[in-house]
Parts: structure tokens; sequence; C-alpha cells
């Protein structure tokens, strides 16, 4: 890894962006690295596009702004790759998470970056399918954790359990494990 690696996340207020990006802390944190959660607002209203942050590192982090150029780009809103630059600022060899179900072809041709890696996953399905409702973050950390070096699937999964069981219970927890071991399994690209 290198000094840090730096995610940030695009969606629409309520998909999960903020919870997602907390828990990824959360399970960063449970597998020993050193991490930084926080979100970006806009109008704060259902629906509009945010943008949430991570840092994580194998040591302490001393920088404490705004992610400007992340290693990582998750859209879990597949509308914004059009009304949003998603790409802005991202390294050229950045790896993006898009849940979409185009292909990955399709996406990459979208998104126009010749040199980053592009993985695409079908997050809404899978949530709506295991969990019964079309809130993707938590899949969304399953493809995380399979097409990067820096998480565990075994830690997120112990995070959701942790923050979702005394909440939501012992049938909630199992949904949303499926969730992300099915994200882990379908995510495509590269």
């Amino acid at each position: 890894m290198s000094e840090y690696i730096e995610l940030r996340w695009h969606a629409r207020a309520g998909q999960g962006a903020v919870t997602a990006a907390k828990a990824l802390a959360e399970a960063a944190m449970s597998g020993g690295k050193f991490v930084q959660a926080f979100p970006e607002y806009g109008p704060e209203r259902m629906g509009a596009p945010i943008r949430a942050y991570n840092r994580l590192s194998n040591n302490p982090i001393s920088i404490y702004c705004q992610v400007l150029n992340p290693n990582v780009v998750v859209v879990i809103d597949p509308t914004l790759l059009t009304g949003e630059n998603v790409t802005d600022g991202a390294t050229e060899d950045a790896i993006y998470i898009i849940n979409t179900d185009r292909s990955h072809e399709e996406t990459k041709k979208k998104l126009k970056t010749p040199k980053g890696r592009v993985y695409v996953v079908d997050a809404t399905k899978i949530a709506l399918e295991t969990i019964g409702r079309p809130i993707p973050n938590t899949p969304i950390l399953g493809a995380i954790a399979k097409v990067t070096d820096f998480l565990k699937i075994e830690n997120i999964k112990k995070e959701i359990e942790s923050s979702f069981g005394k909440k939501f219970g012992k049938k909630i927890v199992e949904a949303n494990h499926k969730a992300i071991e099915r994200a882990y399994e379908e995510v495509k690209g590269g």
C-alpha cells in the first residue's frame, strides 16, 4: 500500500454512501488500518447528489482535507455518470467501482479512463434480492473488498454484524452478509 489510499463516493442522499464510508472505515480499522471517513453535503434533501470520502493507511494519517485525488472512486448511483464528473482529480490509474446493470466495457467507454480500472456490479439488484430494499451501499462494500487489497470481506461482515446486529436483528445481518458475498462474487471488470 502507498502512504495512504483515498476513496471518493458518489451517490444520492438516501442511498447509504455516508453509512457505507463509515462502515468501510470501521472494517479497515478492525483490520489494523488507520482511517478517516467524512461526508460532503450540498443541499441536504433526499435524492440530492452527495459525496463521501475515506482515507486508509498502514500508518497514522496526518492530512485533514477533502480527498482531491482519489485512488478509488465508488459510484453508487449510475445516473451520476452523466450528471457529475466522477473522474475529476482521480489518479491516472484509479479504480472505479460502479453500481450498474451495464457491462464493464460500456461503462469504461462512458467514463473515458484509458488507464483506470473499471469494475461494475449490479448492487441495486443484489440488494433487492437479498435485503429486500434497493439500497446498494452494503453490496458495494463486498465489491470494494474484492477489487482492492486493503480490506478483507471478513472485516466488513464483522462490522455489519456489530453495527446492524442490535438495531435490526439477526435476519437483517444475514441478508446483508449475503449481499456483501454476492457483490464480492459478481463484480466484473479490470
